[in-house]
């Protein structure tokens, strides 16, 4: 699965334009006084401008090299950002999916996470920077009932279950494009925010490019 964009809102247009494009250096490719949107790989990061009450946050993560985890928690630091830490280290393995990864905040309080799969082909021979995030691979989704979800995205999208269950955490699609569902209330790892169900949007670009979509609880799915 392949996520060609993601939206995301927040209150503060201009901190999270300034984080992105300045500190993390992606490319704004649109925006005005409502939204901007940047580069991430082969998709886009679209953040709109939100009216809500209290900001926003979300869980979405960015596939980095397999071998380069280490040197973008470096890159990481030496830009100042806001690293989370999990039982004393910046760094964390996940023996199950065969990855490490690492997560900070941005202004917003969005849980970012660059993750490392070794199941993908992607090594570089280069130190990490900005140029090497490949793909928005993960697009966290708070839901009421994970089970109904998951199977209106497989209707839908033909996407299945990668790991985890239908009951109260599941990753859908691959390793290029997951959805993460979870039962609201339930923290973001590695962190004490419970996981709330934001308005967020959702394009894909499927291999059969299938024109369908998806309007589930705050949540905007389509494909093209």
């Amino acid at each position: 699965m392949h996520i060609k964009e993601l939206k995301l809102y927040s209150k503060n247009l201009n901190e999270q334009k300034k984080f992105y494009r300045d500190i993390l250096g992606l490319q704004v490719i649109n925006g005005n006084e409502n939204y901007f949107s940047v580069h991430a790989g082969t998709g886009s990061l679209t953040f709109m401008k939100s009216n809500e009450e209290s900001e926003p946050y979300y869980h979405f993560a960015v596939n980095i090299p397999e071998n380069n985890i280490s040197s973008a928690v470096d890159w990481l630091i030496m830009k100042k950002v806001r690293l989370i830490e999990y039982e004393n280290s910046y760094v964390v393995d996940f023996p199950n999916w065969n990855s490490h990864s690492v997560y900070f905040y941005d202004p917003a309080g969005n849980i970012v996470e660059f993750i490392a799969r070794h199941n993908l082909s992607n090594k570089s021979d280069s130190p990490f920077a900005a140029s090497q995030i490949l793909c928005i691979s993960e697009a966290g989704m708070p839901v009421e009932n994970v089970d109904l979800f998951c199977r209106l995205v497989e209707e839908k999208f033909q996407e299945k279950l990668w790991w985890g269950n239908y009951k109260n955490f599941a990753a859908v699609g691959d390793e290029n494009g997951l959805f993460i569902v979870v039962t609201t209330q339930r923290n973001w790892f590695p962190t004490d925010k419970p996981s709330v169900p934001f308005s967020l949007e959702v394009k894909l670009a499927l291999p059969a490019k299938q024109n369908a979509e998806i309007n589930f609880e705050n949540y905007k799915i389509s494909s093209e």
